[in-house]
């Protein structure tokens, strides 16, 4: 007896320790997330309109002059995009020049983005840059040195097949202002004011995208609809999810793969209760006999051992998620647990919660303690007439 009551407790402990590594992992991924994609939307608009043929467009149409108007429009940014070669000292890099309206700069969390200087696009009359970390690292820019200025080199239109190497590209200095960093996808920009990007491309009135941020309680895909109607085919209207799918499936699949590693080792635990019904079942076959001579069906015996099974799981998986959701709480406090010194954006492992992972978890151990206890309330009644006979 003493033996089956160690093994239900090491049973109980395995879905104990199962469902809150559940709701830990869980939770951590929801904080990642949300991280990772508050950083995103520092950047990415709420509405991008690109053309759906080419790399640049006209926006100096009659619809374009509209859509600044509109009541419910927080900020309208025209973008210029383009790769090109910089250079700092004898360095040289490639990146993508990013020139961004004045509306760009009307975004309260572009400061979040920074890990040295400011995010300063023009001073005293002066055009300035703001780089991505990639960047910086790999031109190993210092901000605070006013004296040397980026070198940015990209391709001249109007000197072809010349004579001269040096005659078939464009270059334009300027200085940096502030470093930012968000994810490698953003961390190789450069950004400017659109000006200086015009001037560089040889492009006085095109634009690669017009990015679209709108105030509080508008409804973003009911206006994404009808930007859609307006504009027609010759347009791609995109939402935040539609501008970063990969990264929503990314962190989703991620996810989902480590609940389901998880849930093979909560059933692992949880089948131990096979064993130690199993045997309190042949340590019980007297009882169970005389049980069913006093009366019980088989169902009602099926039934006790059941419960037994289901409150064991219960009582793991109850203990584990209570756990689970103080041990978050206390990260969420205290950040006890860090995620290294390399990291620029939070010290330590983010935490969030959300009530569909908390019955997901529940209803996770609950069916595979059904199972594991089913199995074991047949052994109950197996064999039952030979051991009344025996009796």
């Amino acid at each position: 007896m003493h033996a089956i009551n160690i093994i239900s407790g090491i049973s109980m402990l395995g879905v104990f320790i199962g469902s809150a590594a559940l709701i830990i992992i869980l939770s951590v991924f929801n904080g990642l997330e949300e991280v990772i994609l508050s950083l995103y939307n520092n950047i990415t608009p709420e509405l991008k309109i690109e053309p759906r043929y080419g790399k640049t467009f006209n926006p100096r149409t009659a619809y374009f002059e509209n859509l600044k108007k509109r009541s419910d429009l927080f900020s309208y940014t025209e973008v210029l995009q383009e790769k090109a070669l910089v250079k700092y000292g004898d360095r040289p890099f490639i990146g993508t020049i990013t020139g961004v309206s004045d509306g760009f700069l009307k975004n309260p969390r572009l400061d979040s983005t920074i890990i040295n200087g400011s995010f300063t696009l023009k001073s005293g009359g002066k055009y300035m840059a703001v780089i991505g970390n990639n960047v910086q690292t790999s031109l190993g820019v210092n901000v605070h040195d006013q004296l040397t200025a980026l070198e940015v080199y990209a391709p001249n239109r109007q000197n072809i097949n010349s004579i001269n190497p040096a005659d078939e590209f464009t270059v334009k200095n300027i200085y940096p202002s502030g470093v930012f960093s968000i994810q490698e996808d953003f961390d190789n920009m450069i950004f400017t004011p659109i000006e200086f990007t015009r001037d560089l491309l040889d492009e006085p009135v095109n634009v690669s995208s017009v990015d679209l941020n709108f105030k509080a309680g508008t409804k973003i895909l009911s206006v994404q609809d009808d930007i859609k109607k307006e504009l027609g085919p010759k347009f791609t209207v995109q939402n935040r999810y539609e501008q970063n799918t990969l990264l929503y499936k990314i962190l989703h699949t991620e996810k989902w793969a480590i609940f389901v590693i998880l849930t093979f080792v909560l059933i692992i635990a949880i089948f131990n209760i096979i064993g130690s019904l199993t045997m309190l079942v042949i340590d019980k076959r007297k009882d169970i006999a005389i049980l069913s001579s006093l009366g019980a069906n088989p169902r009602l015996i099926q039934g006790i051992f059941f419960f037994e099974g289901m409150m064991i799981s219960a009582v793991g998986c109850i203990a584990g998620v209570l756990a689970g959701l103080v041990f978050c709480l206390l990260q969420k406090k205290f950040g006890f647990i860090s995620m290294g010194s390399g990291m620029t954006v939070v010290s330590a492992y983010p935490v969030a919660f959300k009530l569909s992972d908390f019955i997901l978890v529940l209803l996770t151990v609950n069916a595979i303690a059904v199972i594991a206890a089913g199995i074991s309330a047949r052994l109950s009644v197996k064999g039952l007439d030979e051991i009344k006979q025996d009796l």
